[in-house]
């Protein structure tokens, strides 16, 4: 039968696919709209396996929350205009929802959650790489339950931060969270300090000192001073508070009755290598 331009029309209003493979699409069918979008379909997965080798460095952070629970996501595209696209935006928020109210503990696991559109993350995933003829990907999430307040911050799409806070108020979980986003501590307090990173920025520091030529007695005192400035610059509890330098979070935390039981925070593309 003959496929006419509205049929064609219709298709890529429907799958987003270009005008030539719609209309292909509709030939090999028969003109049958249904047979046609399961061929695009399988056509995208194709086309989506041979884009997974491409590097997904880009996309967005999202945050979805419920009460004093919330999930946080990583989705990433290869490009910021696929990322600041409305279907890539509503396939993250799709993804970070599915994360909160499933029980799934990794990607692999929330890859097979169905939608509020009964397709599973990993359909829509395919179906969203076909569309935009780029490599996406989920790459991470998590979830975190407060113990009185949760605080929430994004910086764009680019960081995001949850906060869990014992005590407090929820405006100071807002204000502890924008920290996070801004400051980057690497743990909440000493405590959670790897120790092999200790030690090894220890040695360091104390070659640094003896290099110095100074006594031993003077040294060791430059080793001690120079180590508690390093683990207050890493640990949230030891930096200074971003709206008002002069104190620390630890400071502003005890003076509301307050302690961070957790927190995290996801960045953009740490830690992929993306090619220039």
């Amino acid at each position: 039968m003959s496929v006419s331009a509205s049929m064609v029309k219709e298709l890529r209003e429907q799958t987003g696919a270009g005008m030539m493979e719609c209309k292909k699409a509709l030939v090999a069918a028969e003109g049958n709209t249904e047979k046609a979008i399961e061929l695009l379909r399988k056509s995208g997965q194709a086309n989506a396996e041979k884009k997974s080798s491409r590097v997904a460095a880009d996309g967005r952070i999202a945050i979805a929350v419920d009460g004093n629970k919330a999930a946080i996501a990583e989705i990433n595209s290869e490009t910021d205009f696929v990322a600041r696209g409305e279907n890539f935006i509503e396939f993250a928020e799709a993804v970070v929802d599915a994360a909160l109210t499933s029980s799934v503990e990794d990607v692999g696991a929330l890859s097979t959650t169905t939608l509020s559109d009964g397709r599973m993350i990993e359909t829509a995933r395919t179906d969203l790489v076909a569309k935009v003829g780029e490599n996406i990907s989920v790459r991470r999430f998590e979830r975190v339950e407060a113990a009185d307040h949760l605080g929430n911050y994004t910086h764009g799409a680019r960081i995001g931060v949850l906060v869990s806070l014992s005590g407090g108020n929820a405006e100071l979980a807002r204000d502890v969270a924008m920290h996070v986003a801004a400051s980057n501590p690497l743990c909440v307090d000493e405590d959670g300090v790897p120790a092999d990173m200790l030690e090894r920025e220890r040695r360091i520091i104390t070659e640094q000192a003896a290099d110095s030529g100074k006594p031993a007695e003077i040294v060791e005192k430059m080793v001690s001073g120079r180590v508690a400035k390093f683990l207050r610059e890493i640990t949230l509890l030891g930096q200074s508070f971003v709206k008002d330098p002069d104190v620390s979070v630890g400071k502003l935390l005890k003076s509301a009755g307050a302690t961070v039981t957790a927190f995290v925070r996801y960045e953009l593309g740490e830690g992929i290598e993306k090619k220039q």
